[in-house]
This record gives structure tokens, C-alpha cells and sequence, in this order.
């Protein structure tokens, strides 16, 4: 597991196949600090090691990369942690728009 504070290169993603499901590496994003948790088994695990380093769980939403797609298939927005019916989002998706757009906006900055 890694947390991206600072850029790294797609290829640096790839170096992370095959992991824990192939050609997919599980991520999980925090859309208030602009860091990106990778690699673990499951989201929640990311998302307790992202809570721990400060983290507030409402800021965090768990995605899916696929490094060898384009880039309308490289995100992948499904993760149990995504369900949060306080936070109107009531499916494993990131349903928010602008939410969405945060992270896709974290994740292309963060690799490149």
C-alpha cells in the first residue's frame, strides 16, 4: 500500500500489475487534501490507513484504476466504502458530479 502525495509516473502504476486483481489496482481518494491511497486488497484497508494519517472519512471514495485502458476507462467508480447514505450517495458508485470531477481532477494530477 502507498499514499501519493507527490506525482508519480503511469509507469509507475503499471510497475504495481499484477496485484491483488490483475490488471486493476484498487485507490482510494481524498478529495479535501488531494492524495491518493494505492494498492491494497480492499478499499477499506486504504481508507484505515488514510484515516489514521488524517483522513476524515467523509473525504474519501474508493476507486478502481486500470493502468493499460484509455483514459475513459482508467477510473472505475465502485467501492463498498462508497455507500454513505448520509452523504446522499446511496450506491457503490460516486453518483456527485462534482465529486466525481474532484477525483478524476486528483488522480491526473497526481499520475502522470
Amino acid at each position: 500500500m502507498k499514499i501519493i502525495t507527490q506525482p508519480i509516473n503511469h509507469s509507475d502504476l503499471s510497475a504495481m500489475l499484477p496485484g491483488y486483481f490483475g490488471n486493476m489496482i484498487k485507490a482510494v481518494v481524498d478529495v479535501k487534501q488531494g492524495i491518493l491511497g494505492l494498492d491494497a486488497e480492499l478499499h477499506a484497508d486504504i481508507e484505515k490507513e488514510m484515516l489514521t494519517q488524517g483522513s476524515k472519512q467523509s473525504d474519501l471514495w474508493g476507486i478502481n484504476l486500470y493502468p493499460e485502458m484509455d483514459s475513459e476507462d482508467f477510473i472505475e467508480f465502485d467501492s463498498l466504502i462508497n455507500i454513505r447514505p448520509y452523504q446522499s450517495n446511496r450506491s457503490r458508485d460516486v453518483e456527485d458530479p462534482e465529486t466525481r470531477k474532484r477525483i478524476i481532477d486528483i488522480v491526473q494530477s497526481l499520475i502522470q
